[in-house]
């Protein structure tokens, strides 16, 4: 009854229009009164959640990312996509992706990607001649990326819910090829549409060009690889880099770019703190909720159904697949990996399955659930910087989702692609 009350109370506050943090931690704070337990124990259980040195990274990753935007780091990764990419049949959908892509790799955040790249891009397309459902579809999918090309802050949050000491390191490594085949199966989606509709081709600069744009870009790009290969080497942590990436960001913007002005640096600092403050309260609620999801013994529960249906790996890792999918359309990413890791991986372990490889998986399940409504905060950005209604973007966003789920499934069933670079490093 205490789980059936607890699962409900989330609902109605979701259909109500509660903030997701506030909707945790009420449907929460609801079921300890009905199981007559303090609700103190709320506030100690969301203190304890957000208290742990790995999550110290977000903010700083956050804030790194601000600044790349705000200081124009972004538009040099864009013209280094235009000088490749732009020449193809509808090639600043192709643009679009590249950028997202490299973007990704210094930011981490689809949300930042989506406002940088969408605010400069949407208008282009629609001015050459796109509809305005293309430019917004492109992006939109293109800027999750972000999510599973490292850095990404969500890994860190996922190797912090397991529990297990996974290494980030090792997530960081394994999201690189399966981010690699969602951008190609982008691109080629958005080529064949570009086709479809006859859109204008692009013209190719000449490779002095296209080399120019790539070496003005480089000291942008170089952040991703401080980042990575600084971890890997062992100089510093995970959180220690994403410090690291802000110091360097700074000089970058303030002394190669010369975009960094104290306007520029005080927006940062307030949507940094702004971004950090709605991610850290959806942390501590979704762990008040998942501590007493594991009070009442949920992801038992639903481990014994699950694998009274089927035990077979394959079948279980694609039903999987699907619950995180529905989940992700009502749900935003940050409580679900906290409230699903403690409930999926335990039982995927124990059929044989990598607990690095299911990371990924989980989290680029949940990322296709960041442009899928009602809840698809990046779709809603997106939807917001083009001018366009919702509507109108999710009758023609279908191919894009294929595309992205077809990424997905070769990640989920071809480890390899994800324990490859990993085993390598070791």
């Amino acid at each position: 009854m205490a789980l059936t009350l607890l699962l409900l109370a989330l609902a109605i506050f979701l259909v109500a229009g509660v903030p997701i943090s506030f909707a945790l931690l009420s449907a929460s704070v609801l079921t300890l009164v009905y199981l007559d337990i303090a609700p103190v124990i709320a506030v100690q259980q969301l203190a304890a959640g957000i208290n742990v040195f790995s999550l110290m990274a977000i903010p700083f990753f956050i804030f790194a990312g601000d600044l790349m935007y705000r200081s124009g780091i972004a538009e040099k990764l864009l013209q280094v996509a235009d000088a490749a990419l732009g020449r193809l049949q509808g090639g600043l959908g192709q643009v679009d992706v590249g950028a997202s892509m490299l973007f990704g790799a210094v930011s981490g955040s689809s949300i930042a990607s989506v406002s940088a790249l969408g605010s400069s891009l949407m208008p282009a397309m629609q001015e050459k001649g796109y509809d305005k459902d293309y430019a917004v579809n492109v992006t939109c999918c293109a800027a999750i990326l972000g999510v599973i090309i490292p850095p990404s802050h969500n890994m860190i949050i996922y190797a912090a819910s397991s529990g297990l000491g996974i290494s980030i390191g090792d997530l960081f490594l394994a999201g690189i090829f399966p981010g690699i085949i969602a951008g190609i199966a982008l691109a080629i989606t958005a080529w064949i549409i570009a086709r479809k509709r006859n859109y204008p081709k692009g013209v190719f600069p000449g490779w002095p060009a296209f080399l120019k744009a790539s070496i003005i870009a480089l000291p942008g790009l170089f952040t991703a690889v401080i980042i990575v290969v600084g971890i890997l080497g062992g100089v510093f942590t995970p959180t220690e880099s994403s410090a690291v990436a802000i110091v360097y960001t700074l000089i970058v913007a303030a002394f190669v770019y010369r975009t960094l002005t104290p306007t520029t640096f005080a927006l940062a600092c307030r949507g940094a703190v702004q971004t950090t403050a709605i991610v850290m309260m959806i942390i501590g609620s979704a762990a008040v909720f998942g501590w007493l999801l594991a009070l009442l013994h949920a992801p038992t529960q639903l481990a014994q159904l699950v694998m009274s249906i089927s035990d077979n790996p394959t079948l279980v890792m694609l039903m999987v697949i699907l619950v995180l999918l529905i989940l992700g359309t009502f749900m935003d990413m940050a409580p679900l990996i906290i409230i699903t890791t403690p409930i999926f991986l335990p039982m995927m372990m124990e059929l044989g399955v990598d607990p690095v490889h299911f990371g990924i998986v989980l989290i680029l399940t949940l990322g296709i659930g960041l442009v899928t409504p009602p809840v698809g905060s990046v779709l809603f950005v997106g939807a917001a910087i083009g001018d366009i209604k919702i509507e109108e973007t999710v009758k023609t966003i279908w191919p894009f989702y294929l595309a992205l789920i077809a990424a997905l499934l070769l990640t989920a069933y071809i480890p390899s692609l994800t324990l490859f670079l990993p085993s390598v490093f070791q």
